[in-house]
């Protein structure tokens, strides 16, 4: 078996071998940029882990880990030009650096490489399954961005709304990651249906860490200024259940400030998450967490595999969900 670190150093040679360095440069280079910018190599890394679970050929997932990574960096070049984002990853994001239409022009034929990666794959009796549960992945992603925009405009977004939300948004791609790397393994479909399970709960684990490190982790850490997500009005985790348990004027207060973008937002988000530690905010959202890494883990540990392929898994996703950074 092939440790962690060995399975990133694979799929980084491999991304260096595939390297978008083709004419025309106005096209490519954008292209190349944002691959090149680095990040955690999540998705690509959970194929190659999945595959890996199911046999010892986990180079042969490689197209498949590269195809979700694409996507993945395709979803980022749009993300960034709808939000209106200056920086990624704390540099010029690509439309910034390059300009509006060669972000749009050159995420579209990123979305196009992504099936390209796909028709690649080694087991080309798999490639037809492949092509579908990519497919879903990547209209699921499409409508939790939809959501998420939609969630913008309203003052009345649920909870459950919202878990639904970073379930398509986020942890779609990390589900259909892990299970198109099992399909490329031939794994059974009674363990691939566990797998999406495991990687459902843990996507929406992950984005609750997220949360919870925007407004409460250290700055030091993280590498940004805390509250950001205050500052931008994001209906979070934190906030509907901070709505849902405060009662009048504390409830009023927390409304009024995630409807304004005052000139003090040192101040706002001071406020803002004063409000949540007198609600015990931080301790409600671990325990929303817990509940979706404990679903998780019952569901990996249901793969009819040995616990020594899964342990890699386990400690994986335990130290996304328990990051500090």
């Amino acid at each position: 078996m092939y440790t962690i670190d060995q399975l990133r150093n694979q799929f980084e040679e491999y991304l260096e071998n595939h390297a978008f360095a083709k004419e025309p440069r106005e096209l490519y280079a954008p292209m190349a940029y944002i691959m090149g910018m680095g990040g955690k190599r999540l998705r690509p890394l959970l194929a190659l882990m999945s595959a890996q679970l199911f046999g010892d050929n986990a180079p042969a997932a490689l197209p498949a880990a590269m195809a979700v990574e694409v996507f993945h960096n395709f979803s980022l070049v749009h993300d960034d030009i709808m939000d209106e984002a200056p920086l990624r990853r704390g540099q010029p994001t690509v439309h910034h650096k390059y300009g509006l239409n060669a972000g749009i022009l050159s995420g579209d034929a990123m979305l196009i490489y992504a099936y390209e990666f796909i028709r690649q794959v080694e087991n080309q009796n798999a490639v037809p399954r492949l092509l579908r549960i990519f497919n879903q992945v990547a209209i699921e992603v499409c409508e939790g961005q939809q959501y998420d925009m939609n969630f913008e405009q309203r003052q009345d977004v649920k909870i459950d709304e919202y878990l639904l939300m970073i379930e398509l948004k986020t942890a779609a791609l990390i589900r259909g990651s892990l299970v198109m790397g099992a399909i490329t393994a031939g794994a059974p479909d009674a363990d691939i249906d566990r797998l999406a399970a495991f990687g459902r709960n843990i996507g929406v684990a992950f984005q609750l860490q997220d949360d919870i490190l925007d407004t409460f982790g250290d700055p030091r850490k993280v590498g940004k200024k805390a509250g950001g997500d205050i500052a931008q009005n994001k209906k979070t985790f934190l906030i509907l259940k901070a709505l849902e348990r405060a009662r009048g004027e504390t409830r009023n207060q927390l409304a009024a400030l995630m409807s304004t973008t005052p000139e003090d937002e040192a101040g706002k988000i001071r406020e803002v998450t004063e409000i949540l530690h007198r609600l015990n905010i931080p301790e409600w959202a671990e325990e929303m967490k817990a509940r979706f890494q404990d679903t998780a883990l019952e569901a990996l540990a249901a793969i009819a595999v040995d616990e020594e392929r899964k342990a890699p898994l386990r400690e994986l996703a335990l130290r996304l969900i328990r990051r500090e950074s």
